[in-house]
């Protein structure tokens, strides 16, 4: 969603503190994921042998509205791995790439990593249960290129990764087994890979989800259709994103909240501190089973 307003957003270093060290020293990689989910990722597999900062970390301010200052070229153009996430999430990132050239940089694109097609709607593809191990797995290899002498520990840390998702894709089977066809409404498809995975119904057409990602407003019929999912009580969960909000999605809030409808909180940035990617995957899917199975709200996550 697009805000009227742009918002800068600080730099967060998600291991190390102080100045990065160069690119590709014989002591650590410099790296860089757009958004801290990735760049918790890179940490987990690079470990003690990578310097990781997150470009988008806040959970209060909206992704789409990013504009990189100079700190942020600075620290994109000395890295020595950069983790984005394409599909027109992270633009600037390519951006500050062409304008400062590198060929020994290493750039997973998840986009392309997962051989994803430009018209590909929906953007926020870490809920999705498999981008994160294609990533990791990338990820392992292109740090593998810049120091082949750690390329076991590189390839056995993405496996350890891959490994730490099971109790997840554990919930998320349980959840479709014994809640399938859970009818959900949602603001926009932040969450959806999850709720596709989870095997519920999102009685939300994409129009509208769309419409409110790219800060358009939405016909009438559909806002009309998704207060009817409210005050018809045809949905038992609904899913907000409590990262970019207005009037309208409050509204929708308000109406939940009225017809007595559990509200699930999702983001698009990993809420720091406390998660990893793990456990904020965890987090969300607990609380999306406790909502459907108990009608118990999870509006923000601790």
């Amino acid at each position: 969603m697009v805000a009227l307003a742009t918002a800068a957003l600080a730099v967060a270093c998600s291991s190390g503190s102080g100045p990065a060290p160069a690119a590709n020293s014989s002591a650590t990689i410099t790296a860089v994921g757009a958004e801290n989910q990735y760049a918790n990722v890179i940490s987990q597999v690079g470990g003690k042998y990578v310097h990781v900062s997150a470009i988008e970390s806040n959970p209060n301010t909206d992704p789409h509205t990013f504009e990189a200052s100079a700190s942020v070229a600075q620290l994109i153009s000395s890295a020595g791995l950069v983790v984005q996430n394409g599909l027109g999430y992270d633009t600037y990132m390519n951006k500050i790439e062409a304008a400062a050239p590198n060929t020994s940089r290493k750039v997973i694109d998840v986009q392309h990593l997962l051989g994803l097609p430009d018209s590909t709607p929906n953007p926020h593809l870490w809920y999705k249960p498999t981008t994160m191990p294609a990533v990791a797995k990338a990820v392992a290899a292109d740090l593998a290129a810049l120091q082949p002498a750690h390329k076991a520990y590189f390839a056995a840390q993405a496996t350890a990764f891959e490994r730490s998702l099971q109790p997840w894709y554990h919930l998320i089977a349980a959840l479709r087994a014994r809640y399938p066809g859970t009818p959900v409404a949602t603001t926009e498809p932040v969450g959806d890979y999850l709720l596709q995975a989870a095997g519920t119904r999102n009685l939300t057409p994409f129009a509208f989800q769309a419409d409110v990602m790219n800060g358009v407003d939405p016909a009438p019929q559909y806002v009309s259709l998704e207060d009817a999912l409210f005050s018809g009580h045809k949905v038992k969960v609904f899913l907000y994103n409590q990262q970019v909000t207005d009037a309208l999605t409050s509204s929708f809030l308000a109406a939940a909240h009225q017809e007595g409808i559990p509200v699930v909180g999702v983001y698009e940035t990993m809420p720091e501190p406390g998660y990893d990617y793990q456990s904020w995957m965890m987090a969300e899917t607990t609380a999306l089973e406790r909502a459907a199975a108990h009608g118990i709200s999870t509006e923000r996550l601790k």
